[in-house]
Order: C-alpha cells, then structure tokens, then sequence
C-alpha cells in the first residue's frame, strides 16, 4: 500500500456499484431517509428498487410514482413476500426494526436495518441470533463504513501512519428537538440523541477502539422522557486510549472527529460521517499536512447512503451472512453502549422490563409505580411533571 493508493480512493472507493451484482430491491417505508436511500442508490449504482411498501397504500403509490417504482405496496408483509424482491431495506422508525427484521429473515431475505439497528442491545441480539440461525445475511445500514474516507483511513490504520491511536474524539449534534409530535422526542419510536445521532460517533469510536470497558455518561433528559445532549467518556480495557464523545438534539455541533496516535492524527471535516475531506498530521504542533484527502467522487451528502447498498450486493455474492466491515455483533455491542450510558442519564427510572419503558413513558405512568425522577440533576421527564412525582 502506498500513499498513491489513498490518494486514489478520493475519486472512486473500494466499493465500485459497476462491479457489484445488481439486486432487487425492496424498500420498507416512504419518509424522509427511505427517500435518500432510493434517491442515491437509483443515481449512482445499478442496483433496482422494484417495490416500495408502506402501511398506507396511498403514500406507498405516490413514493412509487415520484422514484419510478414498479410495484407498491400497502403492508408490509406483501413487500417482503414479493419474488421480484431479492434484498429488503427497512427505513422506518426503530421500534418496528425488531419485527420486521425477522419477518424478513424469516422468508430468507438479506435485509439491510436503518441504523440503529434495534432500540436495544437485547433487541439486536435477537436479530443477530435469528439471522445466524436462518443462514441470512443481515446488516445495520452504518452507511460511513463503506464511504471512501473510511476506506482511505482504514488503509492507513493498515499502514501504522498513526502509530498507535491513543485518543478519538468526535460529536453530533443538530436542532431536531424542537417539534414535540417528532419521533426524534418520542421514547416509544426510538427518539433521543443517542439513538439517532451519537450512533455516528459511538460506531466511528467502536471501529478503532472496540468496544469499551467503562462508560461515563452526562446529559440532559428531555420532557419526554429522551435525552437531549449527552457527553461520553469511553476507556478500554487493557489500554491507555479513550474517547471523548458528545451528541445532542438541542443544538448544533460541530460533528468533526480526530484519531489521534502517537506517530500522527487524522482530522476528519464536517459533517464527518458524509462524504467529506480529512488530514493527516505529523504529531507536533504548527506542521504541514502530510497528506490532505478530499472525496472527489462527485456523490455527496446522504447521496453516499448508495455505497452501503453496493457494500451488501457485494457482500452477499461472495456468500456472506454479515458485513465483515460492521458486523452484527458490533452493532450489539454499540448499542449495549448506548443502553449503558442512556441509564445513567436515567438511572432512577429504569425499573421495569416492558422496552417501550425502560427509558420513559410519560404516557404510562401506571406501569411504573414508586418511580422517582433524578436524572443525574438534569430537567425531568414528563411523566414526572405529569403526575407531580417530583424528586
């Protein structure tokens, strides 16, 4: 591997769509991230969307006509039992990515899951044991592993151009709690920051470090019951390295990332998990860059959610059951992270097995009697301010 061989992944990666088989598509849901998904996929690589489904017939009719799909569906279930569809993506909110996964599992399908891949870690051990079982292929849609800047790093981690990577910090944060009927505030669909966005940095973290050995977690809790910015310290075991990490749906951050180690660090641009441009720096202060690496592919933005289709065409010609770039039992594990760390936000209102609840349901409050809301100090939730069971 040379430099030459990094520099020339800014203008195609290792991924390449004309290389890759072309499968049928089957696309679960019709908002916002199923729309890129198609868009992008359809644009940059031969892979075919041939059926949409939806809960309702009508939205799935207009999304079909709007992307040129053949068929539309108004369930579900005939999206996944359609022939025509070799390889299913789900792209709807997360409390549904548990059964619909082993729906599609079930009726021997690969499937791709939105990220993340389940609401919790027992969740997603359930889809990782029912793939593992049934022999399919299954993947969480982290679509950054398959961009060309990760595999530019990934070849220079190869390298040991980093030398032995001691701190990675990272953060993401946009204005999206501002509409309380979003899912993006409702703990039922899987809202909060670190579900829909820390995700990116948690993963980011996760391919560099694995997966750590203590969590230390602060934030604030929203009124209804999610978290709304959260700041992680991550240590390993058996190492000196840490991670610094934050996350948030109150504000916007700057959602940059560095891996920093003891021969060099890569500074990667805004917004890191996109395509973009990173540096590699020497390890002493006011020096040049030693390599400067800018996405020249033309595919930008959420356009790069193609390359995560391109990824499992390839995956499952060459007879895989998961991705050997973010495996299933990596997304366990972020998510075992997660859950970690959204219960020391909430330590005192996890008292209950029912999922929908763990974390807050301030439209259930029956369920959860003797609960008392602390929050680590932070705003409390609205069941608390519901019932007038203050701390």
């Amino acid at each position: 591997m040379t430099v030459t061989e990094v520099e020339d992944l800014q203008y195609v990666g290792v991924f390449r769509p004309a290389a890759e088989p072309s499968l049928g598509w089957g696309v679960i849901g019709t908002g916002w991230i199923a729309e890129r998904f198609v868009a992008g996929t359809l644009s940059y690589t031969p892979q075919r969307i041939v059926a949409v489904g939806s809960r309702s017939a009508e939205r799935s009719a207009a999304f079909a006509a709007r992307r040129g799909v053949e068929h539309s569906y108004g369930s579900y279930s005939a999206l996944i039992g359609d022939p025509a569809v070799d390889a299913v993506y789900i792209g709807v909110t997360a409390d549904q990515h548990l059964p619909l996964a082993l729906e599609v599992i079930a009726a021997g399908k690969p499937v791709l899951v939105e990220k993340p891949f389940a609401l919790t870690a027992a969740e997603a051990s359930d889809i990782r044991a029912a793939a593992r079982a049934a022999g399919v292929f299954a993947m969480e849609a982290m679509w950054t592993r398959y961009l060309p800047q990760s595999d530019a790093i990934r070849m220079l981690l190869r390298q040991g151009a980093l030398g032995e990577v001691e701190v990675v910090a990272a953060d993401h944060g946009q204005v999206l709690a501002d509409d309380p009927t979003s899912r993006l505030v409702n703990p039922a669909l899987g809202g909060g920051a670190l579900l829909d966005l820390g995700v990116y940095p948690l993963a980011f973290t996760s391919e560099l470090l694995g997966t750590p050995a203590s969590i230390i977690a602060t934030g604030d809790v929203l009124a209804s019951g999610v978290d709304g910015t959260v700041a992680m310290l991550l240590t390993y075991a058996g190492s000196t390295a840490h991670a610094t990490l934050s996350t948030s749906i109150r504000v916007h951050t700057p959602t940059v990332a560095a891996i920093s180690g003891t021969a060099a660090r890569i500074e990667i641009d805004s917004p890191f998990y996109m395509p973009t441009r990173f540096v590699l720096i020497g390890p002493s202060y006011g020096t040049e860059p030693m390599l400067r690496w800018q996405d020249q592919s033309g595919i930008a933005a959420h356009e790069g959610l193609s390359y995560q289709a391109t990824a499992l065409a390839r995956f499952v010609s060459e007879g895989r059951t998961e991705s050997p770039i973010h495996g299933l039992d990596e997304s366990v594990a972020i998510l075992s992270t997660i859950d970690a760390a959204r219960a020391q936000l909430t330590a005192d209102l996890v008292r209950t097995n029912d999922r929908t609840r763990q974390f807050g349901r301030p439209d259930r409050p029956d369920q959860a009697p003797g609960l008392l809301c602390i929050h680590l100090m932070f705003t409390r939730c609205g069941w608390c301010t519901a019932t007038g069971r203050l701390d």
